[in-house]
C-alpha cells in the first residue's frame, strides 16, 4: 500500500507544483509569513478547472496503477 501511496502523490505533485512552480519563478520571499500568504493566495486563484483536471488525473493514474500491479511509470 505504502508504494501505491508514494506513486500517485508523486503524480498529483506534479500536477500541482508544476503549476505552482511557474508562479514561483521570479519570487522573492523576506519570512515565512511571506510563502504562507503566497500560497494561500496561488490556491484561491486557480479556477475550478485546474483543480477538476488535476483529481481526474489522479482518478486515471490511479487506475493505471491499479491495472499494472502497482508499478510506476511516467
Amino acid at each position: 500500500m505504502r508504494l501505491i501511496r508514494q506513486t500517485v502523490n508523486c503524480q498529483t505533485d506534479y500536477h500541482l507544483f508544476r503549476s505552482m512552480s511557474h508562479g514561483l519563478s521570479e519570487q522573492r520571499f523576506q519570512s515565512f509569513e511571506d510563502v504562507e500568504k503566497w500560497v494561500k493566495e496561488w490556491i484561491k486563484s486557480e479556477d475550478e478547472a485546474f483543480y477538476r483536471y488535476g483529481v481526474r488525473l489522479l482518478s486515471e493514474i490511479w487506475g493505471k496503477v491499479m491495472t499494472n500491479e502497482h508499478q510506476y511509470f511516467d
